[in-house]
């Protein structure tokens, strides 16, 4: 039996069962990727807001914080977001990782100074 697809590529294809259920694979495996990318990402953001309730910084620098903690560990950044939740939590940090962060925090706390506040009406 034979189909008829639409494609962005080649208007009217006609595509066997076996090249269906290829499309169907490529589909699912892609959906499988998406749905791990949505759920790292909650992860990340989730760590993000750890790391700036903890080093009393800005969101943009807790990113960076997380970055850079995972650039000199060579850990991947999902993995540092899932321990420093485990962290914040109460749990313990690699070695490595938890000297990465104290430094990865004072650099970053430097950037996030507030300048000093004026008072009105002097």
């Amino acid at each position: 039996m034979a189909f008829f697809t639409i494609s962005r590529h080649r208007p009217l294809v006609l595509l066997s069962s076996t090249d269906l259920a290829m499309d169907h694979e490529r589909l699912e495996e892609e959906s499988a990727q998406l749905r791990q990318a949505v759920t790292s990402h909650a992860v990340i953001d989730q760590a993000i807001g750890v790391v700036v309730a903890v080093g009393r910084i800005a969101p943009e620098e807790g990113w960076r914080v997380l970055r850079d903690v995972s650039q000199r560990t060579n850990t991947k950044l999902r993995t540092v977001a899932e321990r420093i939740l485990d962290f914040g939590q109460g749990g313990t940090l690699p070695e490595p990782m938890l000297t990465e962060l104290k430094l990865a925090l004072d650099r970053y706390r430097i950037h996030c100074r507030a300048e000093p506040t004026q008072t009105y009406g002097q």
